[in-house]
């Protein structure tokens, strides 16, 4: 592909979002329940689509294609368990809604200071998540390296792509916080799902002989790959490891757990989830026959991570299908990674900065503002050392924000559980997935997430019982909508 014509994509793309998250500061409101939450008032439409598109990020057309090319239909289960988990979100969202409409909460981290009358809660809590989510966001800035690498032909260096990426994040992330970021977001998603059915239809009809003569192709020289653990990949502790983070994934990532404080009413929320069903599961299907489609084109890569990018370089693709699907990418990656910075960034200045001391609310906004500017040149920096394996990194990311769910579960749902175990939980088990992922050690098989949680919830249940009681109860009748 011409070097012209990417660069021309991606101007359009950078002049068109821009003008967008520019426009999305039109009625805006000067507080950071505005800044952060756009006064919690998005429009269903919107609150769907930014939703979707904060959750699928990079992992989807370059992570989870790479799973499915490497590990065969494992990867679908392995997906699938994800949208079951959104079980949680229908179950929990309501008293999250509830809890930050009458608290006022503006963070996930926060609601949990609330709960156990302790600010040091949420604040460990937002320290676990910058910790992991540093990883995650530098795995979306990675895909788009290596997209544009490849695409380029090295034209456009990774560094360079990578750097591109922390720049449009960090200027749409600024310009009006959540406002711009779901208006881009909701244009995304559209993206994201209608650039990866065009490329479907294309290699199914134009390069595989159509659907019949695919699936024939797949189940004649790929059959194990049907099947699980298949071709030995998928085996029990792997995918036991790889979907139990994905299963918590709404209520222990945090840029997705505050998205259930933006909607106006409780309908509204629901609305959200249901289109963020529809959506995630087509989009699922999508990336799954992406991944086969390129294992019967192209067997034998040695990244799987380059299955995308192989497919749109190797192939005699119309240039246009080409930039679109690569806009796509780009999409789903800054959709995501916007997501998390604001998140992060209100964490810091609503649980972290004000531990010892309250900081005005006009000043909250500039902190997390230069503070967002700080985690771009870190996930920049993180992301020049090219780690492997986008799926794998981006689970390993989840897996450390496991040690949060006893603690937000429990805050619901056992009026036992106190500060002294929440911290416990927390500090204990994140400790314990930072000392096994950096050493590789997975006892009895059992990757650091399954651990993760065990310990967490051990710890939980067990501090809390032998030390002092410290009951919420007007927070237990908030939630129940009393």
């Amino acid at each position: 592909m011409k070097i012209e014509l990417i660069w021309i994509s991606i101007l359009v793309y950078i002049v068109w979002g821009t003008i967008i998250a520019v426009l999305s500061r039109r009625g805006a409101g000067k507080g950071v329940v505005d800044y952060f939450l756009a006064n919690r008032k998005l429009k269903d439409s919107i609150s769907s689509l930014s939703y979707s598109a904060t959750t699928y990020s990079a992992f989807m057309m370059l992570g989870l294609v790479g799973l499915a090319y490497k590990g065969g239909v494992g990867a679908l289960g392995f997906e699938l368990i994800y949208l079951s988990g959104l079980v949680l979100a229908v179950f929990f969202g309501p008293m999250f809604w509830r809890a930050g409409s009458h608290y006022n909460c503006i963070s996930p981290a926060e609601l949990l200071s609330v709960r156990y009358h302790h600010k040091t809660v949420g604040a460990a809590s937002a320290f676990i998540s910058l910790i992991f989510l540093i990883p995650y966001s530098a795995v979306q800035l990675m895909g788009i390296g290596y997209l544009l690498e490849t695409l380029s032909r090295g034209k456009i260096s990774f560094v360079v792509g990578v750097l591109i990426a922390t720049l449009i994040t960090w200027v749409w992330t600024e310009v009006a916080g959540l406002r711009s970021i779901a208006t881009t977001d909701s244009l995304q998603a559209g993206i994201m799902l209608v650039s990866s059915l065009i490329l479907i239809y294309v290699l199914v009809y134009r390069f595989l002989g159509g659907p019949g003569a695919f699936i024939h192709t797949v189940e004649t020289t790929y059959p194990q790959w049907l099947m699980v653990p298949g071709n030995g990949y998928f085996r029990f502790q792997t995918f036991l490891g790889l979907s139990l983070p994905w299963f918590f994934f709404s209520i222990s990532n945090p840029q997705v757990s505050q998205r259930l404080f933006v909607p106006a009413s409780l309908p509204k929320m629901r609305k959200m989830i249901g289109g963020f069903l529809g959506y995630g599961f087509l989009y699922t299907l999508i990336t799954i026959v992406l991944g086969f489609c390129t294992l019967v084109l192209f067997p034998g890569l040695t990244n799987p991570d380059q299955a995308t990018p192989t497919l749109l370089s190797r192939l005699s693709l119309p240039p246009l299908i080409v930039l679109l699907v690569t806009v796509g990418i780009f999409s789903a990656a800054i959709s995501t990674i916007d997501s998390v910075f604001l998140t992060i960034s209100s964490m810091f200045v609503r649980d972290i900065l004000r531990v010892k001391k309250e900081v005005e609310e006009n000043k909250q906004i500039v902190v997390a503002q230069i503070f967002i500017t700080i985690l771009c040149v870190t996930s920049f920096l993180f992301a020049l050392m090219r780690f492997n394996l986008i799926a794998i990194l981006s689970v390993a990311s989840s897996a450390g924000l496991l040690s949060i769910v006893p603690a937000t579960v429990g805050a619901f749902l056992w009026k036992r559980g106190n500060k002294e175990g929440a911290l416990c939980s927390m500090i204990g088990g994140a400790g314990l997935s930072f000392l096994l992922q950096m050493t590789g050690w997975k006892p009895w098989g059992f990757w650091p997430g399954v651990w993760t949680l065990i310990v967490s919830t051990i710890l939980y249940f067990g501090v809390s019982r032998l030390t002092p009681e410290s009951s919420n109860d007007d927070f237990f009748h908030t939630i129940k909508g009393k």
